[in-house]
């Protein structure tokens, strides 16, 4: 579906924004996805007409009707970006145009409008405008942004909707995972797939999130912090984790990470992550890495860290794998030389501290 006109972006003021001293305590010890900014974006689209009624308003209640597509065929997409403060009290965006090519390739697999990518990224800058003061004062802290778009035609039958809305809304984070373990403990999932070839497994979508809480929940059952998957042919390859990519490291410094060839999402952090390593003279190698090697290589001291990355979490050590065979530790089992230094580079760009040579980093204010 193809770019309409860019509409322009209405700004509707909050009666009753959160008062100060109210928001001040809320983004304290924010957590993650829990503590919400006052305002959202909402823009429409409708077939024949395109992209209208842009909106910068109060953040409220959706009123749906029960026939409303979303709600029976699940056609939706989202996003997650990150908004920081830099080390002149700026704040800026990080590679937001990657997150609005990546919305856009899931909107054409889940058979969605696309959005002008700068309607998308300049919606986001005015509502982190509009919501500065909810930056949380915690070390680490960011506003975490999810876009996101549903198909909302009020009908039944199975089709591409004829009408969506597409939204934004904002909440201030602290860290992502509440154990604060310095390494998290990942469990494999032997019973369930994320997804298979041909599928959505490349696509933000919903649906493949809404697959996994199940085995996210038995690996909780199990004292991990995460799962697994592996490929749905073979049950051998490694794939990614519920919501984050992951690499490994060699004691050679080579580095391998699973390539994405249509069943795992293409991450902006291991994207970006790739380039880093690369710059400091490692050998980074897109390939398949199995189940069984990766215990092996484990136990015989050739793998010597694995990480996870998302936007969410950033870069997170892996510690150790569990599964119905038994479990293994990576290394000493807390984060690892490499892992730390490319986290460091990573944050210190995203935060202003760091130059930033590939121009990553768009300031908003």
């Amino acid at each position: 579906m193809s770019h309409s006109a860019i509409p322009t972006l209405e700004r509707v003021p909050h009666p009753s924004p959160v008062a100060d001293d109210v928001r001040a305590g809320l983004i304290a010890d924010p957590g993650f996805g829990k503590v919400f900014t006052d305002h959202m974006v909402t823009i429409k689209y409708t077939e024949g007409q395109g992209w209208h009624s842009a909106t910068l308003g109060p953040r409220g209640p959706l009123t749906l009707d029960p026939a409303t597509a979303v709600l029976h065929y699940a056609q939706e997409i989202f996003e997650g970006l990150k908004a920081y403060r830099l080390a002149d009290g700026s704040m800026a965006l990080f590679r937001p145009d990657a997150n609005a090519r990546r919305f856009n390739q899931s909107a054409r697999r889940l058979a969605m409008p696309e959005i002008p990518e700068r309607l998308f990224i300049n919606s986001i800058k005015a509502l982190i405008d509009a919501d500065k003061a909810w930056f949380p004062p915690v070390e680490g802290g960011s506003i975490y942004i999810r876009p996101f778009m549903i198909a909302s035609e009020v009908f039944l039958g199975v089709k591409p909707s004829s009408e969506y809305l597409f939204m934004i809304i904002c909440s201030a984070a602290g860290n992502y995972f509440k154990s604060g373990a310095p390494a998290i403990k990942i469990w494999i999932s032997e019973n369930y797939t994320r997804a298979a070839p041909g599928g959505t497994g490349a696509a933000k979508c919903g649906g493949n999130y809404a697959s996994s809480l199940i085995a996210q929940q038995e690996a909780i059952a199990q004292g991990c912090d995460q799962v697994v998957f592996l490929d749905a042919a073979e049950h051998r390859w490694v794939e990614e984790l519920g919501g984050m990519n992951l690499f490994f490291v060699f004691d050679d410094g080579s580095i391998v990470t699973p390539p994405t060839d249509g069943t795992i999402l293409e991450g902006i952090t291991r994207a970006s992550l790739i380039q880093l390593a690369q710059e400091e003279g490692l050998t980074v190698r897109e390939e398949n890495y199995a189940i069984d090697q990766w215990r092996t290589d484990a136990e015989n001291g050739r793998l010597v860290e694995t990480f996870a990355c998302g936007t969410a979490a950033v870069v997170t050590p892996v510690g150790s794998v569990h599964g119905a065979q038994g479990s293994f530790t990576i290394g000493s089992g807390g984060p690892g030389q490499l892992t730390q230094k490319l986290r460091a580079r990573l944050v210190e760009i995203q935060r202003g501290v760091a130059p930033d040579p590939h121009g990553w980093v768009d300031r908003i204010i």
